[in-house]
């Protein structure tokens, strides 16, 4: 898992969801992931269904909601550390669907690899008003002491902009999320491309 990462906003979203995900798509976006705490289920449902065709060429995960996650044949889960624990949403889910969590320190780093998670979330890097649980910020040293220690995907989330996502990639992230920054603008497309062309970039300079 590499690239830009998308998530979903609602809240913040100038268009909403459905006209994102289209955007985020038409950038080979490898993964999106749909978030939305405040909707009642059978909401969250019928627009998982609709983001569910969309994404036909990117990896299509569900925040936290395991049962949503099968209901609509995803590709697999988010979770949270106060989530169902990645063991249980395995036996649930199965060995092919992916599950990625959530982390904020080493410790739960090496746990989640332990339990199975197919890559983490690391989280928050900078200080980030979309998510207002989301803990101090680590910095980018959180990346490196993790890369250290674990070799699945680590994507980066949490107050990342344009002016900081280079830092970022340079920590050893194999992905970024930055949404206030995308979602909140007129032409989301055009934000998600400029966050890929640092990955192209990287990829290029490691390679020559």
């Amino acid at each position: 898992m590499r690239g830009y990462y998308f998530i979903t906003d609602s809240k913040l979203s100038l268009a909403g969801n459905v006209s994102d995900v289209l955007q985020a798509v038409s950038c080979r976006v490898e993964a999106v992931q749909y978030r939305n705490k405040n909707a009642e289920t059978r909401q969250m449902y019928e627009e998982a269904v609709q983001l569910r065709e969309i994404c036909w060429d990117s990896i299509f995960l569900i925040n936290d909601r395991v049962d949503i996650a099968l209901a609509v044949d995803a590709d697999g889960v988010h979770l949270g550390q106060s989530d169902m624990p990645c063991l249980a949403a395995r036996k649930l889910l199965g060995p092919e669907r992916i599950i990625g969590v959530t982390v904020h320190n080493l410790a739960e780093a090496l746990q989640a690899k332990s339990m199975g998670a197919d890559y983490l979330g690391v989280s928050p890097i900078f200080q980030t008003a979309t998510k207002p649980d989301a803990g101090k910020p680590a910095g980018i040293c959180l990346i490196e002491e993790i890369r250290a220690k674990v070799d699945i995907s680590l994507i980066a989330i949490g107050g990342i902009n344009h002016s900081n996502a280079n830092e970022v990639v340079g920590a050893g992230a194999d992905g970024l999320c930055a949404i206030s920054c995308v979602v909140a603008k007129r032409n989301v497309k055009d934000e998600i491309l400029k966050f890929q062309e640092i990955f192209r970039h990287a990829g290029e300079r490691s390679r020559s």
